[in-house]
């Protein structure tokens, strides 16, 4: 026993000593690059030493001067692995890359880049794939020729406009479906994709962020709105296409209850189209749970009201303050809220595709509608408008409501509503004789 002992202590201090010998040479090879390692520092410290290693030789003096400050005091957004640097990331509005086992690897990765990896079966893979790619390339040049024939025909020759149309719509997706089965395989495509880095005017990259969409954030969206009969108290019925989310200083997810105070100024938005073709929508904000006490019941109201918004994929972002007021706003933004002793208000986000992409004449659409008793209904039957897009949260009574309801002139900041208390039957004197 005593004989293992001293064999497995000297064992020991040999791997200590060689160990702290390979150090210095660990630490001088550390580059900023990419491997299948999933090895992670254990701390911050860690990270700091990765990334002063991993700074690229050809960078300028800024970037020499970021890389000398401490990891802590400027985290990148490429390493970062603590929660906490994290969460800094995130409220600085740049979040960090990737997952945190894919930002752990690149830690101590060597510099190979992705499509040169050494691994036989990858490579040989990825032969198949640029095979087949230029197959399906052929093919999208034989298709677009078709088309471009196509769209010079009469139209006469193909059964007027709609057949013609009908023809070339068809032709345009069996276009589409094309360029994104020649680029589904790519890994360097998903890679790009899953960092963040995909570029929304190509089909496949709308492909494969409409795939994502649809796996979580879309049936959490119809859940929610189903579940507090948004459908149908707003609309009748919604098949969402659109990924609309809401800002107010920070993501508001659906259902979430927003403060009065912050709810006060017009929201963010994010409208993200998964198809090509450009779109014009008619943005409306509704409270469907406004009480009025004369007639005992709720009626909706208008929030805000916008139409001839363009919209495409490259261009998401929808800032409800800065829309024109003279050609697109017809409702400005009216603050939410809600008396003190009712229920909770579903503020509903509804976005309205225009049809055949044509403009509204704003003054014409202004008489017609009204901030109270608004009927998004009445509005899509009447300009043919269709939904696309949705999104709600609530509001409610809070301390800051009457700070919100006098700075915007808003009467009845002083009113409570009470439950009427049930009136009690009158009492009846039992007949005792029966029980006898």
């Amino acid at each position: 026993m005593a004989h293992t002992q001293l064999t497995s202590q000297s064992l020991l201090r040999c791997l200590r000593q060689s160990y702290r010998a390979s150090l210095p040479s660990a630490q001088h090879q550390l580059q900023s690059t990419r491997s299948l390692s999933s090895t992670s520092a254990p701390n911050a410290e860690a990270e700091s030493a990765a990334a002063s290693s991993t700074t690229p030789a050809s960078s300028d003096s800024i970037n020499s001067d970021a890389s000398k400050q401490p990891f802590y005091k400027n985290p990148d957004p490429n390493l970062v692995i603590s929660p906490r640097l994290e969460r800094r990331l995130v409220r600085a509005g740049t979040p960090p890359i990737g997952s945190r086992r894919r930002r752990a690897a690149l830690q101590s990765s060597d510099h190979i880049p992705f499509e040169q990896m050494p691994y036989q079966c990858f490579q040989e893979a990825r032969k198949l794939i640029m095979e087949d790619r230029v197959e399906k390339l052929k093919e999208i040049e034989r298709e677009r020729v078709r088309l471009e024939k196509l769209i010079a025909m009469p139209a006469e020759q193909l059964g007027g406009e709609n057949g013609k149309y009908t023809r070339v719509y068809g032709l345009r997706r069996r276009l589409e479906l094309l360029k994104i089965q020649a680029d589904i395989n790519d890994p360097i495509v998903k890679r790009k994709f899953e960092d963040g880095e995909g570029d929304m005017s190509r089909p496949i990259y709308r492909f494969l962020a409409d795939r994502k969409w649809r796996e979580y954030r879309r049936p959490v969206l119809e859940q929610r709105i189903t579940q507090m009969k948004v459908v149908p108290d707003v609309l009748a019925n919604i098949d969402p296409i659109l990924d609309v989310k809401l800002f107010f200083n920070k993501a508001v997810q659906p259902g979430d209850f927003v403060n009065s105070a912050v709810s006060a100024t017009p929201p963010k938005l994010n409208i993200q189209a998964f198809t090509g073709d450009p779109k014009l929508v008619t943005i409306a904000v509704v409270d469907s749970d406004v009480p009025v006490m004369v007639i005992d019941s709720f009626i909706t109201r208008c929030h805000f009201l916008a139409v001839n918004v363009p919209l495409t994929p490259t261009t998401p972002k929808v800032n409800l303050g800065e829309l024109a007021a003279d050609s697109q706003v017809i409702l400005p933004w009216f603050p939410p809220y809600a008396h003190k002793g009712t229920p909770y208000h579903r503020l509903t986000t509804v976005i309205l595709e225009q049809k055949q992409r044509l403009p509204l004449n704003v003054e014409k659409v202004a008489e017609k509608v009204q901030r109270e008793e608004f009927s998004i209904r009445a509005l899509q039957s009447r300009y043919k408008l269709k939904a696309i897009g949705i999104h709600m949260f609530r509001n409610e009574w809070d301390e800051q409501t009457p700070d919100v309801m006098n700075q915007h002139n808003i009467p009845g900041a002083d009113i409570e509503f009470k439950r009427r208390k049930a009136e009690s039957l009158p009492y009846k004197r039992r007949d005792t004789r029966r029980m006898r």
